[in-house]
C-alpha cells in the first residue's frame, strides 16, 4: 500500500531528526565556562503548565543532561495558572540564584501588554538564556472545506465575511493573536471564539462549529492523518520539518506573514551574568544535542539551541510584531 503524504512526511521527519544539520555557528553558543561555588545546591526548574504539557516535556527533556553538566539534581516544578504568568512572575521574584524557567512566547513577551495587571514585566525583570525550540503553526480546516489549497480556502474565507468563525485556546493567546494578524494579510474577516484549549478548538472543527484555527501543528497533522480535518498551510517562512508536505501561506500568497510558538528558558534578572552565560552556553549545548533534538522533533518541535542574545533579539522582534496586533485590535487579558 502507498503510503499518504502525511505517513510520508512523518517518515521524512524521522529521518531529519537522525540525521538533521548543525545550526549555523552565528546561533551557537560559547563552550561553558565555570562558574566556581555555582551551583551550590539543586536547581529549579519552573514551568507554568501541568505534567504531560509540550512545557513540561521539553523541561523534563533538559532536565537530565543538564543535572549532568552541573553536577546538582534539577528538579522540575510545576506552578500552574494565568498562561505561564505565575510561574514567570514566581522565577522573576526567585532570589536564591538557583530558579530558572521554562516559558513560551506569551510569557516573555506581550505578557505586560495583554494583562497590565500581572505582576512582573518580561523585558525588565527576566534575563534570556536560550531559545530552547520553535514550531510555525498550521491553519487548520474541517475535513469537508471549500477549497483545494490554501489560496481557495482563503478565497472562500473572504467571501464569506464575518459568517465564518475562527477557534484559539484562549483570548490572548498566540493562536489568537496569530489569527488577527492573518486576518488583516489575507483580508478575511472571521469571528473569534476562545475555547480552554486546543483539544476543545479541535473538537469544534470536527463538528463544524467553526471553520478555522491555527494549531500546533504535530497535534494538526495527527488529526489530518485520521481525516478528521484538514491542514492548509504553515505560519511559518517557509515548509517546516515538522510537516514538510504541508505548504507555507506564504506559498499560498500571505505576504509577509512568519509566526511561530516556542519555548525558551529564562532566569531572574538578578543572576549573576557569569552564571546566565554559562547556562546559555549549556542549554545552547544540550538542546543541539542529537538525543535531545531528535526527542523534541519527536514532540513536535524544531531545535534553535541560541545564545541568550539571540533570544533576547527573538523576544524584541515577537514584542514588536505580536504588540502591533495587540495594539490595533485592542486585545486584553478577559
Amino acid at each position: 500500500m502507498t503510503p499518504s503524504p502525511l505517513r510520508r512526511a512523518a517518515l521524512v521527519l524521522a529521518l531529519a531528526a537522525a540525521s538533521g544539520p548543525a545550526l549555523a555557528q552565528s546561533n551557537a553558543a560559547p563552550l561553558p565556562q565555570a562558574t566556581p561555588g555555582w551551583p551550590s545546591k539543586p536547581v529549579r526548574l519552573v514551568v507554568g503548565f501541568p505534567g504531560g504539557s509540550s512545557p513540561d516535556l521539553v523541561a523534563r527533556t533538559l532536565a537530565e543532561p543538564l543535572a549532568k553538566a552541573l553536577g546538582q539534581p534539577v528538579i522540575v516544578e510545576n506552578k500552574v495558572g494565568a498562561g505561564g504568568n505565575i510561574a514567570a512572575d514566581a522565577v522573576a521574584k526567585a532570589t536564591d540564584d538557583h530558579t530558572l524557567g521554562i516559558m513560551i512566547n506569551g510569557n516573555l513577551t506581550i505578557a505586560k501588554l495583554i494583562n497590565p495587571k500581572i505582576n512582573y514585566d518580561p523585558l525588565k525583570d527576566l534575563s534570556p538564556i536560550s531559545l530552547i525550540a520553535t514550531a510555525p503553526l498550521a491553519l487548520a480546516a474541517p475535513a469537508n472545506a471549500p477549497g483545494a489549497t490554501a489560496n481557495e480556502f482563503l478565497a472562500a474565507a473572504r467571501a464569506s465575511g464575518d459568517r465564518w468563525s475562527y477557534g484559539t485556546p484562549g483570548v490572548g493567546t498566540v493562536a489568537h493573536i496569530g489569527m488577527e494578524l492573518l486576518k488583516a494579510k489575507a483580508g478575511i474577516h472571521p469571528v473569534h471564539v476562545p475555547y480552554p484549549g486546543n483539544p476543545q478548538v479541535i473538537n469544534a472543527i470536527i463538528g463544524g462549529q467553526i471553520q478555522l484555527a491555527l494549531l500546533p501543528p504535530a497535534m494538526a497533522a495527527a488529526q489530518a492523518r485520521a481525516g478528521k480535518l484538514r491542514v492548509l498551510g504553515v505560519t511559518s517562512s517557509g515548509r517546516s520539518t515538522l510537516v514538510p508536505e504541508v505548504p507555507s501561506l506564504a506559498e499560498a500568497g500571505v505576504k509577509d506573514f512568519n509566526l511561530e510558538i516556542w519555548n525558551a528558558v529564562a532566569a531572574p534578572r538578578s543572576l549573576p551574568k557569569p552564571v546566565v552565560a554559562r547556562l546559555s552556553a549549556l542549554f545552547s549545548e544540550i538542546a543541539r544535542s542529537p538525543e535531545v533534538r531528535d526527542k523534541l522533533f519527536q514532540q513536535g518541535w524544531q531545535v534553535t539551541g541560541t545564545t541568550a542574545e539571540g533570544l533576547a533579539k527573538r523576544i524584541q522582534t515577537d514584542t514588536r510584531v505580536l504588540g502591533a496586533v495587540i495594539n490595533a485590535q485592542k486585545i486584553k487579558a478577559e
